[in-house]
């Protein structure tokens, strides 16, 4: 019997009475206006000018980079550099838009990029873009990374750290050309499935409103719109389609569950941080384990184990026998995957910090469930180790 879940079902009664009388009461259930007001909410919390709901926080990455490269006049075979550890569909849609991801070793305080890893990669290649990842709550050191690649293009995957922020407390996700959000059921917040992408340039923004939607004009802003029709005057302009496209919209009930849950997002994250907290503390005292950073602004998603000793096995072990779910630290080692096997690092260090991670890591889950008492459990079976 599983005691402790990596994800409790954080969808209330209450939501789910809204949504069945929006079905109850609504005809209009595709994209409309519960996903624009979900969007302003969302943009507000975050502090960000402009949001497009999206299908899944894949599809968020998906879209912002065939943006950013369109609008930036990216090139087939252009440079992004990506961290060893992070999701698939961060590095899957810099393939699919033929651009080639660089890979750089990461760190075991953030789970970012090796900053002097990066430091060779800028000796050694012409990077164009950055796709940041911050990863499992924990804030990346994007400031170093822009310092060395200062002319490149930052892009932030934030799908499972909400609210995350810097040393002066300004949120990830809306300083650089765009950031993404995850509203998967095991995520901080959720619409089940879902994602956010999110910017301050409005020419991206309105690109990226194009691409959501078959590159459709229809869906531009309503200057841009007009522009379009002027421009194209033998095409009707109901189907008039001024780039390539997706069809990642979303669709208004799930914008109600989300409106719902964005209302408890902060004091979810607040829970999340006091857990996190406790855990470092405790984690402090072990001197068998990485201990990764503790940020002020961090937005936990889990809690990392990483042994120094190599017991993994004997780890997972104890952990199943109490009923504690766990993972790999989202992806490993991604080029240790088969989709990624004809990639590799550019460093020649023999004890990479994302093979320690790879083989000597997993998370426990972290939420607004989890108890004091959950974490005392979970250190007394670290103990016994």
């Amino acid at each position: 019997m599983v005691e402790w879940k990596l994800m409790e079902d954080a969808i209330t009664f209450s939501d789910r009475m809204k949504m069945a009388w929006f079905v109850m009461t609504n005809s209009r259930l595709t994209n409309g206006p519960k996903v624009k007001n979900f969007e302003n909410r969302w943009s507000e919390w975050l502090g960000v000018d402009y949001s497009l709901y999206v299908s899944s926080g894949s599809t968020a990455n998906s879209l912002l980079v065939s943006a950013v490269k369109e609008l930036y006049n990216l090139k087939d075979g252009d440079k992004v550099l990506v961290p060893a550890t992070t999701w698939m569909t961060n590095v899957a849609p810099l393939i699919q838009n033929n651009l080639e991801p660089i890979f750089c070793d990461i760190n075991l305080n953030n789970f970012s990029f090796d900053i002097e890893e990066a430091k060779y990669i800028a000796t050694q290649y012409d990077i164009k873009a950055v796709f940041v990842t911050h990863l499992i709550g924990l804030s990346s050191d994007i400031e170093s990374i822009v310092d060395i690649f200062p002319d490149a293009i930052i892009m932030e995957d934030v799908c499972e750290s909400h609210g995350v922020t810097d040393l002066t407390g300004k949120k990830r996700g809306t300083q650089y050309a765009g950031g993404t959000f995850s509203f998967y059921f095991g995520h901080h917040m959720t619409t089940i499935e879902g994602g956010m992408v999110c910017t301050n340039d409005v020419q991206l923004y309105n690109l990226m409103k194009l691409k959501r939607s078959h590159g459709m004009a229809r869906e531009a802003l309503p200057e841009m719109f007009e522009l379009y029709k002027i421009q194209n005057p033998d095409i009707d302009p109901s189907f008039l389609f001024m780039t390539d496209g997706y069809n990642f919209r979303n669709h208004e009930i799930c914008a109600v569950l989300g409106l719902s849950q964005l209302k408890r997002l902060s004091q979810n994250i607040q829970i999340r941080r006091e857990n996190y907290q406790y855990f470092w503390n405790k984690l402090k005292q072990f001197d068998s384990f990485y201990l990764p950073q503790y940020q002020f602004g961090n937005s936990s998603f889990s809690f990392p184990l990483i042994l120094k000793n190599g017991q993994i096995d004997k780890l997972k072990t104890f952990l199943k026998e109490n009923g504690i779910e766990y993972r790999p630290i989202i992806s490993g080692n991604l080029l240790r995957h088969p989709a990624f096997k004809t990639y590799s690092l550019c460093t020649e260090k023999e004890n990479t910090n994302v093979d320690i991670l790879h083989k000597n890591g997993l998370y426990v889950g972290n939420s607004q469930f989890v108890s004091k008492k959950k974490i005392n459990m979970l250190f007394d079976i670290l103990e016994k180790l």
